[in-house]
């Protein structure tokens, strides 16, 4: 049995690289916030590698509630997520010589991985960020807690906060969705071949 890849799922290798390259130039998350003394909003980006945007306006409104100020270098993920995915890309050129099913499933496999092991360290940081408040803050409000969104809407007070994936996210999920499609082509391909 043939257990090489098809030109499709050798064209997929290329893009899906291409698209995590995307990470460390556009931004992959981003939460933007209104209420009505900021009626323009404000946002928050974060990338591969830093957290940008109105940081600084966020970390002043932070100080009333309790919450910790978000600075770069609290967060090990600024660290090891370039890696990680630095390490997939390579890891994807060796899948490409390869030339085989089996590590293509891998690959795939392993990116999954990392978007969910991503998407649950989101969740603990915000979790982290809006119950562990401090209890001398100007503002408190029994039993509030300020966990923005992981994904979508939320009215906190009289903010509104909105999360969602920013160019860099999309790129990341294209990558995610079209390995995911080329691996179920590569799994019916191969049934094919042994009927």
């Amino acid at each position: 049995m043939n257990r090489k890849l098809s030109a499709f799922g050798k064209v997929s290798i290329i893009l899906a690289i291409g698209c995590i390259v995307m990470l460390w130039i556009v931004p992959m998350w981003r939460i933007d916030l209104a209420a009505p003394q900021y009626p323009e909003g404000i946002s928050m980006q974060i990338w591969i590698n830093d957290v940008k945007g109105d940081v600084e306006i966020i970390n002043g409104l932070n100080h009333y509630i309790g919450m910790k100020t978000i600075h770069k270098n609290d967060f090990k993920e600024f660290v090891y997520m370039p890696v990680a995915l630095g390490a997939f890309c390579l890891l994807g050129l060796l899948v490409l010589v390869l030339n085989r099913r089996a590590w293509f499933y891998a690959w795939t496999g392993l990116l999954l991985l990392i978007a969910a092991v991503s998407m649950y360290d989101f969740w603990k940081w915000e979790y982290d960020y809006g119950h562990n408040l401090d209890p001398t803050a100007p503002i408190k409000v029994p039993g509030m807690a300020y966990q923005p969104p992981l994904i979508g809407y939320k009215k906190m007070l009289n903010f509104e906060a909105l999360s969602q994936p920013d160019i860099g996210g999309w790129f990341f999920i294209a990558a995610a969705l079209l390995l995911t499609s080329a691996a179920f082509y590569e799994w019916r391909r191969a049934k094919k071949q042994r009927l």
